[in-house]
């Protein structure tokens, strides 16, 4: 799991050209400690969307949930990249491609709405493309795994399943899941949601 990302951001929108940290709200100019001050911010902020989530009618939602988790980080929480991204060498979706990519992305919505709630093996694969999907798109600089996981846990919701897709103290299910996403393996990202998910109220 060490491949790197790597920006192309020649104007320095996110980044301090001297430090190399990014802009932020708390004027960080040190990684370490602007890592501990967004972990400790995005933590509270997520543990406040478990009691009230934002509601998702579209990918729309996406810019929401990223806007309220980082609203105490980022200037620019709950925008739309400016960066074009590549990890490990494999560049995530072009940015002049966005409109087409959240086109998509609205039309699983659709066919997840339609699947029963009593078919977790159908839910489960449409929600790993759901994912794979969104996590191909990278939508913001930074933040998007957090965001993704918000997005499915409220999907799954709406079907009647709890699904934390980081459970605390459980490297295996995280190397799962990291390794599902770099990978684009929508079958292994499907046996892990599947897995994972419980009826609310069984948990």
């Amino acid at each position: 799991m060490g491949k790197v990302y790597k920006y192309i951001d020649p104007d320095y929108n996110y980044t301090d050209p001297k430090t190399g940290v990014l802009w932020n709200l708390g004027n960080i100019a040190d990684n370490d400690t602007l890592i501990f001050f967004e972990s400790t911010a995005v933590t509270k902020r997520t543990k406040e969307l478990k009691k009230s989530p934002v509601t998702i009618k579209d990918s729309a939602a996406l810019f929401a949930i990223h806007r309220y988790l980082f609203q105490d980080v980022y200037t620019w929480a709950g925008q739309k990249r400016k960066v074009e991204i590549s990890k490990g060498g494999k560049q995530f979706f072009p940015l002049d491609h966005f409109d087409t990519a959240f086109v998509y992305i609205d039309n699983l919505i659709a066919e997840y709405r339609s699947i029963d709630k009593k078919d977790s093996d159908k839910i489960a694969g449409k929600l790993a493309e759901v994912l794979d999907t969104v996590n191909y798109l990278h939508p913001f600089r930074e933040g998007n795994g957090r965001t993704q996981r918000e997005f499915l846990r409220v999907l799954a919701l709406e079907k009647g399943f709890s699904l934390n897709l980081n459970p605390a103290d459980n490297a295996d299910v995280y190397e799962r899941y990291m390794s599902g996403t770099i990978d684009a393996d929508v079958g292994k990202l499907a046996d892990l949601i599947l897995e994972l998910m419980r009826g609310v109220g069984d948990e």
